[in-house]
């Protein structure tokens, strides 16, 4: 079992930064990707941006490329989302998941509210 808590959430204005922080516990060494997902009232959820946890290749959904960046920390068993030039369509809660060799995403935190005000 992987237990995930992100943290670092918060209101932030308009063109404003924040940085999301997600630490893995348990069977972390399991684990093949981690991923930064949102979801905002009404809404799906939808993918942010993934980190491979064994390596270090990253990819990012369109609408935050630019601005945001994953990183992690191995050693301590941390990622990170670090958010720039934020807009009011980025508000949402943000969940920290991970994902096995198969890409499946089968740990999840419990989310930290972002809101951006415009």
């Amino acid at each position: 079992q992987v237990q995930l808590v992100e943290s670092g959430g918060g209101l932030v204005q308009a063109g404003g930064s924040l940085m999301l922080s997600c630490a893995a516990s348990g069977r972390a060494f399991s684990l093949y990707t981690m991923g930064w997902f949102r979801q905002a009232p009404g809404k799906e959820r939808e993918f942010v941006a993934a980190v491979a946890w064994r390596g270090g290749g990253t990819s990012y959904a369109d609408s935050v490329k630019g601005r945001f960046t994953i990183s992690k920390d191995n050693a301590k068993n941390m990622m990170y989302l670090q958010m720039a030039s934020l807009k009011p369509e980025d508000t949402g809660v943000y969940l920290c998941g991970g994902a096995d060799m198969n890409g499946a995403y089968g740990y999840w935190g419990q989310g930290t509210q972002v809101t951006v005000s415009s």
